[in-house]
């Protein structure tokens, strides 16, 4: 268990993003089932953890960083990184308010992290919640958050970190447990605000990351009968807006406030979040060619995801296939390429990773009652493991094939066979990929140690199997000597992807080199599109 704290610092930060994420892991789903405002679309519980998820892989960033120095990040750092990362990764009506409060809360705690600014953060996290929202209602988060500061707020002027952190929590809960009083939806239903229970859940974690006391918590189970989407809105009893839209926003505050007005005029549930150029926006329209014209307006509106509230119950009750296969590919070009094979694809933008709430969303896009996981990342073998862990307690089958390259994953899909049974098709797809030697090519950005020697920047670098194995000075040459190792020890087909720029005469030259001196060696080219990497080989 966590020790107890008398100052917030950056170990007690990361803790705490950790333990909130595994708490809304194991409560997502309760949580989900008590979503009825401002729309019955069960997911608060997953916006929720999606959006703490991205906040603890930015603390973790900040962590890694430090991994080779002997000082720890500052508290600062840590707090802003977790706001940071919950801003950009925020999910839904609840997600985009939790990172208001948690870049409220960084602001203060960016200066101490003591019992007193523990009281002002939870105090300026409220205001900048409810300043956020277009139109605040009582009853939902916006009033958990306001008790929680209250509560603190009363605390004695000597009491301690732990003290503060106890009112908060016993404050949230209480005003979460008189929702269904404030709310006329809530009461209907028989259920707590599920963004409220949300905030209890978070506070929960930050009480036993720097308290040093797990609280006990517990969702109540939903009624056995909800309100469905569209009979949940209080201001439009025959259904709200047809679409959710949210997007990442870059812009000055003075176009933000236009497009406030702008979005206000166009939906409801309006929720802007963000300042210092970048915000977070979330709106219910019927007309979100609007509202993203509404962003374009204002500054540069980027990862829009626009969300068809009906046509996601629909695609809820569709009946599902037996199986699939998600993957994980570096470019478009394998996208398209995997697409058409029948697979289901997460593009891995360079130097950007998915994370394991965009594998879920794939899983859960691919309607598949079967599914396996192909990472191609050795890097994401955890971030998989957890994807797959959240959607197996969804009901859905999955096996995750430790891939660590695209070519590995290509040589998986490739055996792929639905009609024959579970077990045997993914025993198949892990031989083959097993089977796969993996390389790709790097340019060095700068001179540094590898298992090959010393490289300097601008250097051509070979990579077998995940290790430096090449140094060269020319793409063409430091190829071909990257494929006669890979050969050495024998080999039935050579698959190359390309990256965008790289010419075909690479592919026609490490063709013929292959023809020429190792006979009965097949060649297969793909275009990657835009990849990381100029060049993939794998050898089966």
């Amino acid at each position: 268990m966590p020790q107890s704290h008398d100052d917030l610092d950056a170990v007690a930060v990361r803790t705490w993003c950790s333990l909130a994420l595994e708490a809304l892991g194991r409560e997502r789903e309760a949580i989900d089932a008590i979503n009825v405002y401002p729309v019955a679309d069960g997911d608060t519980g997953t916006n929720l953890y999606l959006t703490v998820e991205s906040a603890a892989a930015a603390v973790e960033a900040v962590f890694a960083a430090h991994e080779t120095g002997s000082t720890l990040p500052a508290r600062a750092d840590a707090v802003r990184a977790m706001a940071h990362g919950a801003l950009i990764g925020a999910r839904g009506n609840s997600g985009t308010i939790l990172a208001q409060l948690l870049r409220g809360m960084a602001g203060v705690l960016a200066e101490s992290g003591d019992a007193h600014h523990l009281r002002a953060a939870l105090t300026e996290a409220a205001a900048a919640a409810r300043k956020a929202v277009a139109h605040p209602v009582e009853g939902t988060v916006l009033t958990v958050a306001t008790a929680a500061a209250e509560a603190a707020g009363a605390t004695a002027a000597g009491a301690g970190l732990t003290e503060v952190l106890d009112a908060a929590y016993e404050g949230a809960r209480t005003a979460l447990a008189a929702t269904p009083g404030q709310l006329a939806v809530l009461g209907r239903a028989g259920v707590v605000d599920a963004g409220g229970q949300g905030l209890v859940t978070v506070l929960g974690a930050l009480l036993e990351a720097a308290g040093g006391r797990a609280p006990e918590r517990t969702v109540r189970p939903a009624p056995d009968s909800l309100p469905t989407a569209g009979d949940c809105a209080e201001a439009d009893p025959d259904g709200g807006p047809a679409f959710e839209v949210i997007y990442l926003l870059e812009a000055p505050d003075d176009a933000v406030a236009r497009l406030r007005s702008r979005l206000d005029a166009l939906g409801d549930s309006l929720v802007v979040v963000g300042g210092d150029g970048l915000w977070n926006v979330h709106v219910h329209v019927d007309d979100a060619g609007a509202a993203v014209e509404a962003g374009v307006e204002a500054g540069r509106p980027y990862r829009i995801r626009i969300t068809h509230f009906a046509a996601d119950r629909i695609r809820a009750h569709r009946e599902p296939v037996q199986r699939a296969v998600v993957l994980v590919v570096p470019g478009d070009g394998l996208s398209g390429l995997c697409t058409e094979a029948g697979a289901t694809t997460v593009l891995a933008r360079p130097g950007e990773p998915p994370a394991s709430g965009e594998l879920v969303d794939a899983i859960r896009r691919a309607h598949a009652r079967e599914v396996v996981l192909l990472p191609n990342d050795a890097q994401l073998r955890h971030t998989a493991a957890a994807a797959a862990e959240q959607a197996r307690n969804e009901g859905i089958r999955v096996a995750l094939v430790p891939t660590r390259a695209a070519v590995q994953g290509i040589a998986a899909l490739a055996v792929h066979e639905p009609g024959r049974g579970f077990d045997e098709d993914v025993v198949a797809m892990t031989a083959a990929a097993g089977a796969t030697r993996y390389a790709e090519l790097a340019v060095a950005e700068r001179q540094s140690w590898t298992s090959a020697g010393i490289c300097q920047a601008g250097d051509v670098l070979g990579l077998i199997d995940g290790d430096v194995a090449v140094i060269g000075e020319d793409v063409h040459a430091t190829a071909r000597t990257v494929l006669d190792r890979m050969l050495s020890s024998g080999g039935e087909l050579v698959t190359l992807i390309l990256g965008e720029d790289v010419p075909d005469t690479l592919a026609d030259t490490l063709s013929e080199h292959v023809r020429e001196g190792y006979m009965a060696v097949d060649t297969v080219v793909y275009r990657g599109g835009h990849q990381a990497a100029p060049l993939l080989i794998g050898v089966e």
